[in-house]
């Protein structure tokens, strides 16, 4: 049986390429000419149930919003990964089994890192907190001391 050579194996990945290409051009062409445009003073405006927006749109979010996100990713990946292991456990055999094991134990020390320099800490800190605490008592009674 003859080989066929690479362009044979090309042209259909080029028609699909260039169909899609003119599918998209074609659509945003159509929409840009049938579509309404309006020139009204407030189309530009930024509406938000009704409150008018005063100030600038950019808000300072702590860290840990995004923190949590990344953790949401990352352990999200892993139960793809380890469910795609656990549903080819069989065919997979010895090999699959130690890479799965090789990756959870990574998975774990990354975690333990983390534990480790406070990146899952998200609550105030609690430390802080109680020495403040305790300053505030201790100058209460300086100040009670004195009043006496």
């Amino acid at each position: 049986m003859a080989r066929p050579d690479s362009t044979t194996l090309l042209w259909p990945l080029l028609v699909y390429g260039t169909a899609v290409v003119l599918l998209v051009s074609g659509m945003l062409l159509l929409s840009y000419f049938l579509g309404e445009k309006h020139k009204e003073p407030a189309t530009g405006d930024v509406y938000e149930g009704g409150v008018i927006a005063d100030g600038t749109a950019r808000m300072l979010f702590p860290v840990h919003f995004y923190i949590i996100a990344l953790f949401f990713v990352i352990f999200d990946v892993q139960a793809v990964f380890i469910f795609a292991w656990a549903v080819s456990v069989k065919t997979l055999g010895w090999a699959g089994y130690i890479s799965i094991c090789v990756f959870i134990g990574i998975s774990a020390c990354v975690m333990i890192y983390e534990w480790s320099i406070g990146a899952l800490e998200f609550g105030p800190d609690t430390k802080k907190i109680l020495a403040a605490y305790h300053q505030k008592i201790k100058r209460k009674k300086n100040y009670d001391v004195v009043d006496k």
